[in-house]
């Protein structure tokens, strides 16, 4: 046990997350963290033969429904914890030790805190409620909040129609960043992502048009400089005082997709302006409980510009474990059943390797990219620790699958590339090609 934490480790936590990607390394995060301090946890994920599922710090695991209504959510809980009751030896009918419930994604966290009512007191979680969250959580709601606290935001624009989504494209200033406002009610296998970089008008267009199937307004946002070092975020841990003891700064080193994916390698590193306006918003927002907060700096203003805000732990979450293995889920944990959460120590230099988005990182880098180095430790001190997401030593077994997942993964993505490919040459190309481009001037607009 930790010197500086004292769990109650008769509270049992589940872990829930609806979509259906099973390589989140976040969830399996989450399981290494509070088991590893003792703290019993269960899962509902997308399947039970998940990567995550074969974790040994996982008690069990239930699959979860996909597509499901908020009601269904509470109704599947209530019967997981009649479960989890039984199974520990206590009565099913409702046993008075309750259960902490941790959301990993955005659609149950909006679920959860839109039942909250019906879950408690069997239930622990934030004081959070949907209209809290949903000013975060939805891209169109965040610009507004941005706009309104004079918070550094990319000019983004919200088209109504096709020939509309065209003209603001242009106007901000090809390529441009493409963002659908509530990302996690797109179909399962639909082929859209919740954020994409377009790079011609009938790319727009063609994005536009798929709006009735994605289920919310598509966005269209300036897309700022990348650049190494440009790119930060924030992982923190509002308690229910409205303190945040336990939060961070990290710096994205690298990306999958590169520019505009998720973290692939992050280092633990001070920046004092993005930690800052982090702990500003919160209050500013009276937010509580787990999020994390993408920034990327603009090089010619020398301005932060808030990207998106996770309200529940973000993947790379386990990148800011201190020295005693306090992280934001641990410290959830002690704030809702009323432990101490003790002071965050850095550890800055600490690095975060997700070896499946690294390695594809790496293979499509630049040969002028510069190699990530392992930063020293300070005044002479030892070199920071390397955490991986799914490599342990101590827990071995989810790794092994994972890989056994991937190279599965990434054959079927080569099939299917190279069937479109051939039917692409079969049918040649289409009768219009080429996009006409807007009258007037040919240079890209200068952004305002």
């Amino acid at each position: 046990m930790p010197r500086r934490q004292s769990f109650d480790t008769s509270v049992p936590t589940v872990l829930v997350r609806l979509d259906r990607n099973p390589f989140h390394h976040g969830t399996l995060g989450a399981a290494r963290s509070l088991g590893r301090a003792g703290i019993p946890v269960h899962a509902v994920i997308e399947s039970g033969t998940s990567p995550v599922a074969r974790s040994r710090y996982l008690r069990s695991a239930r699959e979860s429904p996909g597509a499901v209504s908020t009601a269904e959510l509470v109704a599947l809980l209530h019967r997981y914890a009649d479960e989890i009751g039984a199974a520990a030896g206590g009565s099913s009918d409702r046993p008075s030790t309750p259960l902490l419930v941790l959301p990993l994604d955005d659609v149950s966290a909006l679920g959860l805190a839109r039942r909250r009512a019906d879950l408690s007191p069997r239930f622990l979680l934030p004081a959070q409620t949907e209209e809290q969250l949903l000013r975060v959580a939805d891209k169109a709601a965040l610009a507004e909040t941005c706009a309104s606290l004079g918070l550094p935001h990319p000019r983004t624009e919200l088209p109504t129609g096709t020939d509309e989504a065209a003209a603001m494209a242009w106007s901000i200033g090809l390529p441009v960043v493409a963002k659908w406002s509530r990302p996690w009610l797109l179909p399962a296998g639909g082929g859209l992502r919740s954020t994409s970089i377009v790079r011609s008008l009938a790319e727009v267009r063609e994005l536009y048009a798929r709006t009735p199937e994605a289920g919310s307004p598509l966005l269209l946002q300036e897309l700022l400089p990348a650049g190494r070092d440009l790119d930060w975020f924030f992982h923190g841990y509002v308690a229910a005082d409205g303190g945040c003891t336990t939060g961070a700064t990290g710096r994205k080193e690298r990306s999958w997709p590169d520019g505009a994916g998720l973290t692939a390698v992050g280092r633990w590193a001070a920046n004092p302006a993005v930690d800052r306006t982090a702990r500003d918003l919160f209050r500013a927002l009276g937010y509580r409980g787990v999020c994390d907060l993408d920034f990327r700096l603009n090089p010619s203003t020398g301005a932060y510009h808030l990207l998106d805000f996770n309200p529940r732990p973000g993947a790379q979450f386990r990148l800011f474990a201190d020295p005693d293995g306090l992280d934001v889920v641990r410290a959830l944990h002690l704030d809702l059943t009323g432990c101490r959460v003790p002071a965050h120590a850095p550890v800055h230099g600490r690095r975060f390797v997700v070896e499946n988005y690294a390695a594809l990182s790496y293979l499509t880098a630049s040969r002028r990219d510069p190699v990530d180095e392992p930063a020293s430790g300070e005044d002479g001190e030892k070199r920071p620790p390397t955490e991986y997401a799914w490599c342990a030593a101590d827990d071995p077994a989810p790794a092994l699958a994972m890989g056994l997942a991937w190279c599965g993964h990434l054959l079927r993505r080569a099939v299917s590339s190279a069937r479109r490919y051939l039917t692409t040459r079969r049918a040649g190309p289409p009768p219009s090609a080429r996009t006409p481009r807007p009258r007037g001037s040919s240079r890209q607009l200068t952004p305002r």
